[in-house]
């Protein structure tokens, strides 16, 4: 008798396991249709690296992106959020089993932020981090895709102005589908958690 119960306790906890699964996966199935049909997951952009090459999303599948917009002039948002992107890199990267992660940096300010500029700007910050620039009109083109504000002040009494834009870092995943973004609340350990996260769930 004890043994046909354990055997019955055992196949209806096999069950319900299995139930609770299946139900999770339907559930990550809905979330990611809900993903693949969000305007940031068909988000493209068509800009230049640093050593002038051309560069589209399509580049990038098959690993993760941390993708942030911002200006070398930036005053202190910017320093910011690349260092504490940087730190959240250094952290991803002490667990060597977590998937590619490519950082990158898209100027909103293509008069003064060329390629030379952006290669200069970006050693002080994380080695892998890639900059991409392109004409005014290519960097509007990607600012807008992904539902970024900007808008350049007018210049001083020596042609410096301050570009006023969206300070968030996104997190696309390896089909290039948007799965999250950090504001400047997020500390670099609360962004290096939820990477992982996402990581370990797809």
């Amino acid at each position: 008798r004890l043994a046909l119960v354990a055997a019955l306790g055992g196949a209806v906890t096999s069950g319900w396991l299995y139930l609770r699964h299946q139900r999770e996966r339907q559930r990550q199935s809905r979330r990611l249709r809900q993903l693949r049909a969000l305007r940031l997951s068909q988000a493209d952009f068509e800009l230049r690296d640093t050593a002038g090459r051309a560069r589209r999303k399509e580049d990038f599948l098959g690993s993760w992106v941390l993708l942030y917009f911002g200006f070398t002039h930036c005053p202190d948002v910017c320093p910011e959020e690349l260092h504490k992107l940087s730190r959240a890199l250094s952290l991803l990267e002490k667990e060597p089993a977590l998937p590619p992660l490519q950082p990158l940096f898209v100027t909103v300010d293509p008069q003064r932020d060329d390629a030379a500029a952006l290669a200069r700007y970006l050693r002080d910050f994380h080695p892998r981090l890639l900059g991409l620039t392109g004409t005014a009109e290519q960097v509007s083109e990607a600012a807008a895709a992904f539902g970024v504000y900007v808008s350049a002040g007018p210049p001083d009494a020596d042609g410096d102005y301050v570009v006023d834009h969206s300070v968030l870092t996104f997190l696309l995943d390896p089909e290039g589908i948007f799965r999250d973004c950090y504001g400047r609340s997020r500390t670099a350990e609360e962004m290096a958690r939820s990477v992982r996260e996402h990581m370990e769930g797809y």
